[in-house]
């Protein structure tokens, strides 16, 4: 092969690897959407041949964090409404993409085995109740929601010394499945994945919805690609998978 045809092979190459890079869609999204947004992916990609989904999950502050300092996101899904305005006053979003595609609720759990009877947020006061799990407020929505409901009954001064925190939703709900504590604060969605390991006890009033709300950025190289995900999750098929995992309507 001379070294015009070489350079050319090299150049295609280069193109086609190029086109199957830009081809990916990263989607850094709250922990709690770990397993529905698993089961979405072979369903979008058969939609979308030669798109394949890249998931990046945490707590929606630490997401944020790193796609304000330049992660290459095309797609960030938050898990409260705080997080996303701080996405969208950065201008790190894509103007008109931002929605809202699901919602929750905040429940507490305690360990299916051994665990305690509690009816109430006040109930957690109960001398029984020695460790309670919670995202840390300043940096998982679950635990702002958490801690937010507890200032609103008076009882945070009372819970906040039996506080494990959680880097993540997902964290506090594993600290309770392994009987860690004997009570935590997470979402009725992540109850629903470990319902052969921890009992919801009672739902957690919040003083505002429980909304999920999802944008492409603009510092990800997929724009298409974020856009296509974003209609595929508000489709009949992604809600039905959502829905399967105890997300309700936005």
């Amino acid at each position: 092969m001379n070294t015009a045809r070489r350079a050319a092979v090299l150049t295609l190459a280069l193109m086609a690897a190029g086109l199957a890079q830009a081809a990916d869609v990263t989607v850094s999204a709250a922990a709690s959407l770990t397993n529905a947004f698993k089961e979405l992916a072979p369903a979008f990609e058969a939609a979308h041949p030669g798109t394949k989904l890249q998931f990046n999950f945490a707590a929606s502050d630490a997401l944020l964090a790193q796609i304000a300092k330049g992660a290459p996101v095309d797609v960030f899904a938050s898990a409260d409404q705080e997080t996303m305005d701080k996405a969208q006053q950065q201008k790190l979003l894509v103007d008109g993409t931002r929605r809202n595609f699901v919602s929750n609720a905040l429940v507490v759990i305690t360990p299916l085995e051994g665990g305690v009877a509690l009816k109430a947020l006040a109930d957690l006061q109960q001398p029984a109740v020695k460790r309670v799990a919670i995202g840390k407020p300043e940096g998982v929505p679950a635990g702002r929601y958490a801690k937010g409901a507890l200032e609103a009954a008076k009882l945070w001064p009372a819970v906040e010394p039996k506080a494990v925190y959680a880097q993540n939703v997902r964290q506090a709900l594993d600290y309770v499945s392994r009987g860690e504590v004997e009570a935590g604060f997470v979402y009725a969605t992540d109850a629903l994945v470990l319902k052969d390991k921890v009992r919801i006890l009672f739902s957690v009033p919040t003083e505002t919805p429980i909304s999920y709300p999802i944008a492409v950025t603009n510092v990800g190289p997929n724009v298409e690609g974020g856009k296509a995900f974003l209609t595929f999750v508000a489709s009949p098929a992604g809600q039905a998978v959502l829905a399967k995992y105890g997300f309700q309507k936005p």
